[in-house]
């Protein structure tokens, strides 16, 4: 019986264990050029263009103050969260050089540094941070969307609209500037001929990033995989560790403006999108397309109960269908994550136990 299980495991095994040359490599090369010119480009444009609209807003707002205009500064914020959230996920290329992931949002924020040190400057103006050229060489817990948030939504909020061009609103047109300006450069970068795209979308010997499109396509699922890690781990499990854990939802991301629900909608929309423009199931053989089709099911189902769910409140944390929404949320994301590293992965060719999942 031990010899028929020892078998019946190692056929299993070999199902997925396929050698790289099973990976086409004129298919991988269309797989990452989806990626680069379906998603990554457009996503990074629309960033861009959100953060330039908020320093407009924000601008105008800080040269004549209302309680209307203060409204449309927040809406405005409202879509820059939602549009970076839509491509947060991606941990790779431009954004991770110089520090430009944590100069946009500086979170977690486990010891509430940058809440110290804005509460710092409000009580002691600084002028050299309401300065973006100069702001951008600070600390980045003061210098991203984090730091505006609390400028805007945070302790009296309505202090901002009762004097013109003050401090607190010229720092918080600096914090928009920074922002734009670093969304700008990533679009830049991406949008480059000879830049990150190309070495994307043509894996090869002399590419100093991806040798064959074994090596893109490993990529990509990587960006999937943490993509998934990071909403789960970073994002719900900082302000949600289970029902018998303490109650935390001052932890949870943009939870002064109420963008939190917001942020992870776009989280998990955004890698649904970058799932199905990318096309994986080009890789695959025709009987195998469920298993990245499967995929989509999970985000889908992950996206419509976050779209359901209010703002995670004390009171909300503590109620039983709320939790029953969250927990859903997430086994739906890990399901999603087992998928890719496991089924996807293995049909791909990337062979049996290969694994992206919890740092592996």
């Amino acid at each position: 019986m031990k010899s028929f299980v020892w078998l019946a495991a190692l056929l299993s095994l070999s199902l997925f264990a396929q050698p790289a040359s099973a990976l086409d490599d004129a298919k991988a090369r269309q797989v990452m050029a989806n990626a680069v010119d379906g998603y990554i480009r457009p996503a990074y444009k629309d960033f861009h263009q959100r953060a330039a609209a908020l320093v407009s807003e924000t601008s105008k707002f800080c040269a004549a103050p209302t309680d209307d205009g203060l409204m449309a500064v927040q809406a405005r914020f409202a879509e820059t969260v939602a549009s970076w959230g839509h491509i947060e996920f991606l941990r790779e290329g431009p954004v991770m050089q110089q520090n430009r992931l944590e100069r946009i949002l500086f979170y977690p924020d486990r010891k509430s540094t940058g809440l110290k040190q804005v509460q710092a400057l409000l009580a002691n103006p600084d002028d050299t941070v309401t300065d973006a050229t100069k702001l951008k060489d600070r600390s980045v817990a003061i210098q991203g969307l984090g730091a505006f948030e609390f400028l805007f939504y945070g302790t009296y909020p309505e202090a901002i609209v009762s004097e013109k061009d003050s401090f607190r609103c010229r720092y918080g047109l600096a914090i928009a500037g920074n922002v734009e300006s670093i969304a700008g450069e990533l679009q830049a970068a991406w949008d480059a001929s000879d830049g990150i795209a190309k070495d994307w979308k043509n894996p090869s010997a002399d590419n100093p990033i991806y040798r064959d499109g074994k090596e893109a396509v490993s990529a990509l699922i990587g960006v999937a995989v943490h993509g998934l890690e990071m909403v789960r781990d970073q994002r719900i499990k900082h302000f949600y560790k289970g029902r018998d854990a303490k109650v935390s939802p001052k932890l949870a991301v943009y939870w002064r403006s109420g963008l939190t629900m917001t942020a992870l909608a776009a989280n998990v929309d955004g890698l649904a999108g970058f799932w199905k423009v990318t096309d994986m199931a080009l890789l695959l053989d025709s009987d195998l397309h469920s298993l990245s089709e499967s995929v989509g099911f999970d985000f889908n189902a992950a996206l419509a109960a976050l779209k359901r769910l209010d703002q995670p409140t004390a009171e909300r944390l503590k109620d039983g269908k709320y939790l029953d929404k969250l927990d859903f949320i997430e086994f739906n994301l890990k399901d999603a994550m087992t998928r890719i590293d496991s089924d996807v992965g293995g049909a791909v060719g990337l062979g049996a136990g290969f694994s992206f999942a919890d740092g592996d």
